[in-house]
């Protein structure tokens, strides 16, 4: 196979050589085989050696207590950073750059949407067009799915109306229905719009170095300074054009009406993208961010994916042979929390998203099939890759099941002989005592969660305050219930070869 069509394989069917099929095939049960191992293992091993289970068990926890003061650290550093980047006036300190090469760095932003309303499509352009880069220097393409029907398309012609001479381009593209090759949604509606952008851009003549790419989602709203520090950190970036810039997601379009346990779900996600800022060796794009315009048209953005986010980041990291990097950037971006008009919905809805971003672990056949066939990656980056993609999906799917649920196993299962030992008298005060002292990680949570929130509607009253601060008790059953289920869900899926399609989550503002 060439380098290229290495990059475009999304499952183990779109490989032609049996031998390499089979090989693929296999690596897409490892995710699945390893969760479902280790839950099915504590099982039979809390009967048949339960005395082992438990010091497992034990070991755990303290390895999870460690995680937790080490993630709660990167967690306050990573705050107080984004609370500087905010407050920090980025055009000014653009302005100090002696050259005046910002002036030359143009953005193209890219905006997909699918039947979300006027409201949510309206917010998010007005949000860019009152940041404060100048104007002339933004090109917006507002991309329909052609299979949304006339409504869709008669709304983006009036969109067009009222932003067509507002910035120095506006593009309304719409992307058309089955295209073969291609699965319908976010990626493959970024990449054709991608494709109508370059033919406006090659007539403009813009220079690829001088133009970064933001691909958001519809529901995005940018913070006033957002392009002003992105050209900042292009431009201060050694080797800038072998870089991914990543901004931090917060969901606060409509925190305030949201239900308590997407509020968790969603700003549990904020925490997570904040520490792994502190450690951008692990970091890879996710959702709203940026990439140079020539890692965009080069390496070609991907269309047959469903976490289109993630995999543009590893097609240009084995694209480039591991020359390439996400540069943390802790500037806000803000969208939407799961909603939906009745809460079975929004359950149903929350669980499905959770399941969606959970696909990632499709990573990870990916990135090891093109290990193996790229030699020009060293050995230790690709070591390092891998653990870092296996370990952070199995502790999605495992983690809290293990620390909240089957920790008193060998309890149950042992039977008498263990039940009289000192160990089975100590696994509950072990656990408790550890667990106990875990929570000083929910406490900075649910500070942090009250710091990051929007200014408050006129007319919430003060028990709303309360009861977001006090909502954090209910971590550990939506740990299980919004992250271990649908990770589980998602590998198995995937060690059955069952492929996931795109599921556009429904954006409902109360």
């Amino acid at each position: 196979m060439h380098k290229k069509d290495y990059l475009d394989i999304s499952k183990a069917s779109d490989i032609k050589n049996k031998k390499e099929r089979i090989l693929y095939r296999f690596l897409e049960m490892i995710p699945g085989i390893l969760s479902l191992g280790t839950l099915l293992g504590v099982f039979v091993f809390s009967w048949i050696l339960p005395s082992w289970v438990a010091i497992f068990i034990i070991c755990f926890c303290f390895y999870y207590l460690l995680k937790v003061f080490y993630f709660s650290l990167h967690q306050i550093t990573g705050y107080f950073k984004m609370r500087n980047h905010m407050k920090t006036d980025w055009l000014n300190k653009l302005k100090t750059i002696k050259n005046k090469s910002w002036k030359k760095i143009y953005h193209l932003v890219i905006l997909p949407h699918y039947r979300e309303g006027f409201k949510i499509i309206k917010e998010s352009l007005e949000s860019i067009f009152n940041s404060d880069y100048p104007k002339e220097n933004l090109i917006i393409v507002l991309t329909t799915e052609e299979k949304a029907g006339e409504e869709f398309k008669e709304m983006a012609k009036k969109i067009n109306n009222q932003y067509a001479d507002k910035f120095y381009k506006f593009l309304t593209v719409a992307h058309p229905d089955n295209i073969q090759g291609e699965i319908a949604g976010k990626g493959s509606n970024i990449a054709y719009a991608g494709k109508e952008a370059k033919k406006v851009i090659e007539e403009l003549k813009i220079p690829y170095e001088n133009i970064l790419v933001s691909t958001f989602d519809i529901d995005t709203k940018i913070y006033p300074q957002y392009f002003s520090c992105l050209t900042w950190y292009y431009l201060k970036e050694e080797n800038p054009e072998r870089a991914s810039y990543q901004p931090i997601p917060v969901y606060n379009n409509n925190i305030w009406t949201s239900s308590f346990f997407t509020r968790i779900v969603s700003t549990s996600n904020t925490f997570w993208q904040m520490i792994q800022q502190e450690r951008s060796e692990k970091l890879t794009t996710y959702s709203s961010h940026a990439i140079p315009a020539k890692v965009f048209f080069e390496v070609g953005y991907p269309h047959n994916v469903v976490c289109d986010d993630s995999r543009i980041f590893w097609r240009a990291y084995l694209y480039y042979n591991g020359d390439y990097r996400v540069v943390p950037m802790y500037y806000l971006v803000s969208m939407d929390a799961v909603d939906s008009p009745d809460i079975f919905k929004t359950i149903i809805n929350q669980y499905r998203q959770q399941r969606r971003w959970a696909w990632g672990c499709a990573e990870i056949p990916y990135v090891i099939f093109i290990f193996l066939h790229n030699k020009k990656i060293s050995f230790i980056k690709k070591i390092s890759s891998v653990y870092v993609l296996i370990s952070g999906y199995w502790s999605w799917a495992t983690a809290a099941l293990l620390l909240f649920v089957l920790g008193w196993l060998p309890l149950f299962l042992g039977g008498n002989k263990f039940n009289f030992t000192v160990l089975s008298f100590n696994l509950p005060v072990f656990t408790s005592v550890i667990m106990t002292i875990a929570l000083f990680g929910v406490m900075i949570s649910a500070i942090l969660s009250m710091m990051l929130l929007p200014a408050p509607p006129r007319d919430t009253k003060s028990i709303k305050k309360i009861a977001i601060f006090l909502q954090w008790i209910f971590l550990p059953a939506i740990l299980i219930i919004f992250g271990a289920f649908p990770a589980l869900d998602a590998q198995i899926r995937l060690m059955f070869g069952k492929y996931m399609g795109f599921w556009v989550t429904e954006k409902v503002r109360k």
